[in-house]
């Protein structure tokens, strides 16, 4: 295989905010166009954990819907949700032959979630990671996007393919490379410079949804904690000061400028001018998202075709190297 091949797994998390789109969407909408990209709604993987059944159902649809809210073309990517495409759960079963116990043994993130309570935990979220494999290798992936606390993951499904190769002398899998960093942000509270901008903090002015209207966003903005001393002219004025580097961080992010270039603009000024800018800003580039977004979650037939149509283009990637494997494994 010679060109690119993108594959990304998306939790459907369900009422995204700015750090979800700064941190990953947006990359993920330039990688559109770089290559050939598959975006899945990782269903199979989040009842690993219990979830109530019609939440789930409703954030897989939400999560769907602001992915081409936020710029994912259907016509450019697939996008689909994992469970329509059988061959994940497929694959990950025979790979199970191929993967083994003390690998996952060794995976960090399998420790964190489970806690104290290891021998409570189900066995998915334990083969977890077989499944992360099956997803990349059934599409011969050249290229995951991975944070990291996932690079482990993906080197273990380096690991099963190049295992299952040469167990059964064949040249099946591609070995994915990890795709790290890039231009995501790491966006903070507003409320608190030092912790990741998140969903599960109580409070809502901690955030900016990408459904909060024009007057929500600028009050968040206009409310975000912040110093006392006015925006220096140069990056090394920003050390010790979280808070002006988050909001100086989001306004570059947003703008694909840097930094260095905000400060060149605003250094010297105070935050009294400087948020109603980054407000303005936001609600500029925020507000297409928010009404696209409003529209297909009042048209849920348009997000359920947009789905299909992705499961049908997966489904014929994959079969290929699930049938492959199967023969392989003289099945």
């Amino acid at each position: 295989m010679t060109h690119k091949r993108t594959v990304s797994g998306i939790q459907p998390t369900g009422n995204l905010h700015l750090g979800n789109y700064l941190g990953a969407i947006k990359r993920w909408v330039q990688m559109q166009d770089e290559g050939e990209c598959l975006f899945f709604l990782a269903d199979l993987h989040a009842i690993t954990v219990h979830n109530d059944p019609a939440t789930l159902a409703s954030n897989i649809r939400e999560m769907a819907a602001a992915l081409v809210a936020c710029g994912i073309d259907p016509d450019k990517a697939i996008l689909f949700r994992q469970r329509d495409v059988p061959a994940h759960a497929e694959l990950c079963w025979l790979l199970n032959g191929t993967a083994r116990i003390g690998w996952l043994n060794r995976m960090t993130q399998f420790k964190e979630k489970s806690g104290k309570n290891r021998e409570g935990a189900s066995i998915g979220l334990y083969a977890y990671p077989v499944l992360q494999a099956a997803d990349v290798l059934l599409y011969q992936a050249t290229h995951v996007p991975v944070g990291e606390d996932q690079k482990q993951h993906l080197e273990l499904a380096r690991d099963i393919a190049t295992k299952f190769n040469t167990d059964f002398a064949v040249e099946l899998f591609t070995l994915p490379e990890p795709v790290i960093g890039g231009p995501a942000a790491r966006v903070m509270s507003l409320r608190d410079g030092s912790s990741k901008m998140s969903k599960s903090d109580p409070s809502d002015m901690s955030r900016i949804n990408l459904t909060d209207d024009a007057e929500t966003i600028m009050s968040k903005v206009r409310k975000a904690k912040t110093d006392p001393e006015p925006l220096p002219e140069t990056i090394e004025g920003l050390e010790g000061r979280p808070e002006a580097r988050n909001l100086v961080g989001i306004y570059a992010a947003m703008t694909d400028t840097t930094p260095a270039e905000v400060l060149a603009q605003f250094g010297g000024q105070g935050f009294g001018a400087f948020k109603p800018a980054l407000g303005e800003m936001l609600v500029e580039r925020l507000g297409p998202i928010a009404e696209r977004l409003r529209a297909l979650k009042e048209n849920p037939a348009e997000v359920d075709a947009i789905l299909a149509k992705g499961a049908e283009k997966a489904r014929a990637l994959a079969a290929p190297t699930l049938a492959s494997a199967y023969r392989a494994m003289g099945l």
